[in-house]
């Protein structure tokens, strides 16, 4: 199901190494986002080159396309999708909290109208853990309610908060119950939740370690909170979690976020920014960040970063990629967000290096000095 060993310490920083049932992987780890069984603009081939280890899939979007019947025809999402390593799948969880105005919450579970033909639907702890089975993937989120920064115009009260906290606990234990009614093979991660208020996040793990599950993820960040309260969040949360078990952080962030999670105890991380921002004409490099839409790269034979050995920076100039994008060419996508992806991978890569090593600490301390020199 889940082993997870620990290779080294360096302060509240872990290398560990996690055993799937379809691969090992090496943390702390970077996970890129396919929603859709697909990440977006780079295929399984080039993720396996760039160090990508496990992959996510999105509950949700799934079970509406392409539908279960669909997926179970390939024996499971891996098949599907020509992925042969890990793959984490997120609840829905989320979902409850973007639908906003088209959805209902309740003890039983969700009603929403559907996003794509406004089919009336209805998602609870059980259906998820039906939803995740067929996809089969490595590691399964329990289905939660993701605590909102903001309830109905005003910042969530911790009385909101703390029944909010509640209701995702009664469906960890009943996603936890449906799961080993399933026979899964797989491993069941809990979900901290609790909002900004850090006596509510106690509250939250203990109860989840008294369920004694594989491993365990905070939720509830990124959800429109200002920058200085997720990380007070980020810093706070891990502590609290079982020490020889698997820390995801759902949903963050930036380089600077991933490094000071690192520095917090995390061990597993995913975000859309990567190829988000690379089709928007953001790029991430070794000394800050880089809009190729700006004219002085019109000219500029580098690559987007010299240090990079990814198959864009091997190939394509500033100025190449500045004309693709300014001109609106798929393959600008592509291209970038493999930059993107790459750096975030292998910053992952540096990060286990350091750890190793025991200098962490002066890693960090040379990452901020270089991504803010500017490029």
């Amino acid at each position: 199901m889940l082993t997870f060993e620990f290779l080294a310490r360096d302060g509240a920083a872990r290398r560990g190494r996690l055993t799937l049932r379809r691969g090992v992987v090496e943390t702390p780890v970077f996970m890129p986002v396919g929603t859709y069984g697909s990440v977006k603009g780079v295929g399984p081939a080039e993720l396996e080159a760039m160090g990508a280890q496990i992959i996510l899939g999105n509950t949700f979007h799934l079970w509406l396309r392409p539908g279960l019947e669909v997926v179970r025809t390939f024996g499971g999402l891996h098949r599907f999708e020509n992925w042969r390593r890990p793959i984490l799948t997120d609840s829905g969880g989320f979902q409850v909290w973007s639908l906003g105005d088209l959805r209902t919450i309740g003890e039983e579970g969700v009603k929403f109208a559907s996003p794509v033909n406004g089919d009336r639907l209805f998602l609870t702890p059980e259906v998820s853990m039906q939803v995740q089975h067929v996809l089969d993937s490595d590691i399964v989120m329990q289905f939660d309610e993701c605590t909102p920064y903001e309830t109905k115009g005003h910042r969530t009260t911790e009385h909101e908060a703390e029944a909010s906290m509640a209701l995702s606990l009664r469906w960890a234990a009943r996603s936890k119950a449906e799961f080993e009614r399933l026979e899964n093979p797989n491993a069941l991660f809990g979900i901290v939740q609790g909002g900004m208020y850090e006596s509510l996040r106690e509250v939250s793990a203990a109860r989840l370690a008294e369920l004694d599950l594989p491993g365990y993820a905070i939720g509830g960040v990124s959800v429109g909170e200002p920058k200085d309260e997720m990380r007070r969040i980020m810093a706070s949360t891990p502590r609290l979690l079982p020490e020889g078990k698997p820390r995801y952080l759902m949903g963050v962030g930036t380089p600077e976020d991933l490094v000071e999670g690192v520095a917090a105890g995390v061990d597993l991380f995913d975000c859309v920014m990567p190829t988000r921002n690379a089709r928007n004409g953001h790029l991430f490099t070794r000394f800050g960040d880089l809009k190729i839409r700006n004219a002085r790269h019109r000219l500029d034979e580098r690559p987007l970063d010299e240090t990079c050995t990814c198959s864009t920076c091997a190939g394509f100039s500033r100025a190449y990629l500045h004309h693709l994008e300014r001109c609106g060419e798929i393959l600008y996508a592509v291209l970038a967000s493999v930059h993107n992806l790459h750096y975030y991978v292998n910053l992952m890569r540096d990060v286990r290096a350091a750890i190793e090593a025991g200098g962490f600490e002066a890693f960090a301390q040379r990452f901020h000095e270089d991504r803010g020199r500017g490029v």
